[in-house]
């Protein structure tokens, strides 16, 4: 498996001129979603991500089936009915941190990634705000943004309308190192 993040990230990168190279294997991304009805959060901690500091290129990579539920029911309900997560298996993520920024310099960054995100299947273009803590040998992100299902085909069905909310709150925390 992380095999496969490797290369799959390296591949969305293009890598032609090695900058420094960061990396993350066990980065954390969750979503909330608020209704009156029920509130429905997951966390994934397995998202692969690599950022390279020469061109300041960004690439995230998480499988679907890998969001945990509080509730096994919801679990499988996003998996089968919502993300389809056997025909889409994995989210995405390539960008480029827009701000001008020498990430190998320690110290705080307000930064924009801006990019395309791929959610069960559909790519769409994306700003990512957050910021980035370097201490010159790693780097953590937090970020937040939020998704609006429709934008990437998410049905959900009126029976259940009023239990997931159109738009979801995306927040990420990703520990990088030098690779």
């Amino acid at each position: 498996m992380m095999k496969f993040a490797l290369i799959l990230v390296l591949s969305l990168l293009g890598f032609s001129s090695m900058g420094q190279l960061y990396m993350a294997q066990n980065g954390e991304v969750s979503f909330f979603s608020k209704t009156p009805l029920e509130d429905i959060d997951a966390t994934n901690k397995q998202v692969s991500s690599i950022i390279n500091t020469e061109n300041n290129e960004v690439a995230v990579q998480m499988r679907a089936t890998q969001f945990i539920f509080p509730n096994k029911l919801m679990q499988e309900h996003f998996n089968e009915n919502y993300l389809e997560s056997e025909k889409y298996p994995s989210a995405t993520f390539k960008g480029k941190i827009k701000e001008v920024v020498d990430l190998k310099v320690p110290g705080t960054y307000s930064i924009t990634a801006i990019g395309s995100a791929t959610i069960h299947g559909v790519t769409k273009p994306i700003e990512i705000k957050g910021t980035i803590i370097s201490s010159g040998q790693s780097l953590t992100f937090n970020g937040q943004f939020d998704i609006k299902l429709a934008d990437y085909k998410v049905d959900i069905p009126k029976i259940v309308f009023a239990k997931i909310a159109e738009s979801v709150q995306v927040k990420s925390k990703i520990v990088y190192q030098i690779r």
